[in-house]
């Protein structure tokens, strides 16, 4: 035999020796009705994955569940346009912090069936409050439906907006540079013609790379925008937001202007809960997520209360 295989079995021998006093200690104990119960294992964090009914599609979504038993409050994160930029980091951290956050991607994006457009993302959002209220669901993914907050980046924060404008029960929107969609296509509008400013919209959607989104074009989404820019623009939902809490965070992007203006348009409808910082930082703010990370959890801590 080789003094390797000497040196296994001589080890199984002295652990065996070892071993089966400890068993029978513990069968003993157990007999005589010594034996500490089994600890009742506490909810880990954990992913749940799922896909989520909206007009006929069902979304690709998974949720980063919070660590406790709960009732946690949740987040709704939602991406840009077209979202390379997922911001998951920020959603580990808001799972640290005690929130449950639930990541999608809209209708006709990232392999999720349907087509994409502007008006199928806000009814995406809807359709996601729905699933999370849904008494099985909210058990399940151990959140509290009466604490719902969405964060959104870019056109993902034009979308919170949108959204939450129509669903008073939305406990707070955070905004990360976010895209007014539609205010931005009625400024193109004053600049020159319709005609003119729907190339011109049409243009900086191809720009920003479409590669991701199915069942549109750079021009069909410009109309989209054209044919709702009084609806969607930031300051027409400045009334509907008037009594909840709002993040507007900025960066040097171009997109600070149109945030400061819905800034200034809450707070002059009443909004007495409206935070609002910038970074000198990119769209992305690649250097800057800690910071921007640290303002999210400051900014959503009363709201998990």
């Amino acid at each position: 035999m080789k003094i390797g295989a000497i040196c296994v079995v001589v080890a199984a021998c002295i652990a065996g020796s070892i071993a089966a006093p400890l068993v029978r200690a513990q069968g003993e104990g157990e007999a005589a009705g010594s034996a500490p119960a089994a600890p009742v294992e506490e909810a880990r964090a954990s992913m749940a994955v799922m896909q989520i009914p909206s007009h006929g599609a069902l979304l690709n979504a998974m949720v980063y569940v919070a660590a406790g038993a709960g009732p946690h409050p949740a987040v709704v994160l939602l991406h840009g346009f077209p979202g390379n930029e997922r911001n998951l980091d920020l959603a580990q951290d808001m799972r640290r912090a005690g929130w449950d956050v639930l990541y999608f991607d809209y209708r006709g994006s990232w392999g999720t069936p349907g087509d994409f457009s502007f008006t199928h993302g806000i009814e995406d959002v809807a359709a996601v409050l729905a699933y999370l209220r849904q008494p099985a669901n909210a058990q399940r993914l151990r959140l509290d439906p009466a604490r719902l907050v969405l964060v959104g980046h870019s056109m993902g924060g034009f979308m919170a907006v949108e959204a939450a404008a129509m669903d008073p029960a939305v406990k707070g929107v955070a905004m990360i540079s976010a895209a007014d969609l539609g205010g931005a296509f009625e400024q193109m509008r004053t600049q020159g013609s319709r005609q003119g400013a729907l190339k011109k919209m049409a243009a900086a959607l191809a720009g920003e790379g479409m590669a991701p989104l199915s069942g549109c074009t750079p021009g069909g989404l410009a109309a989209e925008l054209a044919d709702h820019a009084a609806a969607w623009a930031f300051a027409s939902n400045a009334d509907a937001l008037q009594q909840r809490p709002v993040l507007v965070a900025t960066s040097d992007d171009g997109l600070a202007p149109a945030n400061e203006a819905f800034t200034a348009a809450l707070r002059t409808h009443g909004d007495t809960h409206v935070t609002a910082q910038h970074w000198a930082t990119d769209h992305a703010y690649s250097d800057k997520r800690i910071e921007l990370s640290h303002a999210l959890l400051q900014w959503l801590a009363p709201l998990a209360r």
